[in-house]
């Protein structure tokens, strides 16, 4: 596995997280069972690794015997209220469903039209007598536009559900967080009420439900949640023999190095094996700490430049946390990257 700290794991790469995706994987069974697959919440610290978990479901809704259509949307600021939510959901599960392999040429071309009519005379109705319809609201549209899609794509197509994948839901600004969070609850529990298999999984920053105010509200208890915590040591080490390929006992020693240095943050370890594949012709447990005070430097230059000024104040204290971890004696001065955080906090 190439390390790129700037992008998510490709799902066939990704490692850890084994409790979550277990979760994730009996949750898929049970949807098969009961026609309602549960709606989940990935919640965690920038860098963390949230968009690659949210992959790595993704990927797993494909698989026998699940079957399950994912439908992936990363959210932005520029999504000004819930209506334009729904037409971009609609958009991405109209590309999701045409690029079903084993969607008959019959269904493409039904959908293919479908999906024309209702972006250029708005939401209209499969039947050829039926009225055009004014939807107002996002719900309304989606509540129209997927049980259309329910009854005549998807089921025919032999999938047995469909899960939206909405990646870093707290950049969508114009609604508050706890009234989205509700909004997304009501729309998808009407969903399996109506017994059709629609859930949805989100990731966000680990405070996204901080201002509700019960852990009872419907807002809450309706997603099962996932706080990500840094790597353990194992998990460090299934990285670390995955990206070098090393044997069992120098991967061991490799891995408590890098687990003492980041703490096991996912994006510290992908940027430092990066440096690390990209200087070291061999990787020497006993040579790892000539490294050090280049990969600050480098880190300081590429990253945090630009970046530290746009973290949150939990953040930016991670990232302190992180830069510390590298201090030398007070007679030496500090890095590049610890000059830069200091300076912002």
């Amino acid at each position: 596995m190439l390390p790129q700290s700037s992008f998510p794991v490709r799902p066939d790469e990704f490692v850890g997280r084994r409790q979550q995706v277990e979760i994730f994987r009996q949750s898929l069974q049970q949807g098969l069972q009961t026609g309602r697959t549960a709606s989940f919440a990935v919640l965690g610290d920038w860098g963390i690794g949230k968009s690659s978990l949210v992959l790595k479901f993704a990927t797993l809704c494909t698989q026998p015997p699940f079957e399950m259509l994912p439908v992936f949307l990363s959210a932005s600021s520029d999504i000004r209220d819930y209506l334009r939510l729904a037409e971009i959901l609609l958009d991405k599960y109209a590309d999701a469903l045409l690029a079903v392999p084993k969607m008959q040429a019959r269904l493409r071309t039904k959908l293919l039209d479908w999906r024309f009519r209702r972006i250029n005379f708005g939401s209209v109705g499969l039947e050829s007598e039926s009225p055009r319809l004014f939807l107002s609201s996002g719900s309304s549209l989606l509540r129209q536009s997927f049980k259309e899609a329910w009854d005549h794509f998807l089921r025919p197509a032999l999938l047995n559900g469909a899960i939206f994948f909405l990646d870093d839901l707290q950049n969508i600004t114009s609604i508050s967080k706890e009234d989205l969070a509700l909004m997304i609850r009501d729309q998808f529990q009407a969903f399996g009420i109506e017994v059709m298999n629609y859930s949805v999984c989100f990731s966000a920053k680990p405070d996204y439900f901080a201002r509700t105010k019960a852990l009872a509200d419907p807002a809450v208890r309706f997603y099962t949640k996932f706080f990500l915590e840094p790597f353990t040591f194992e998990e460090t080490l299934e990285y670390i023999r995955s990206v070098f390929g090393l044997p069992l006992d120098v991967s061991e020693k490799v891995a408590a190095w890098l687990q003492e240095k980041t703490r096991g943050h996912p994006y510290f370890l992908a940027c430092i094996c990066k440096y690390l594949m990209a200087t070291a012709k061999q990787i020497q447990p006993h040579k790892l700490e000539t490294y050090w005070p280049a990969i600050l430097d480098q880190l300081g230059h590429e990253k945090f430049c630009s970046d530290v000024s746009k973290l949150s104040a939990k953040e930016l204290e991670l990232v302190h946390q992180f830069a510390t971890l590298g201090e030398r004696p007070h007679s030496e001065p500090a890095s590049n990257l610890e000059c830069r955080v200091r300076l912002h906090r």
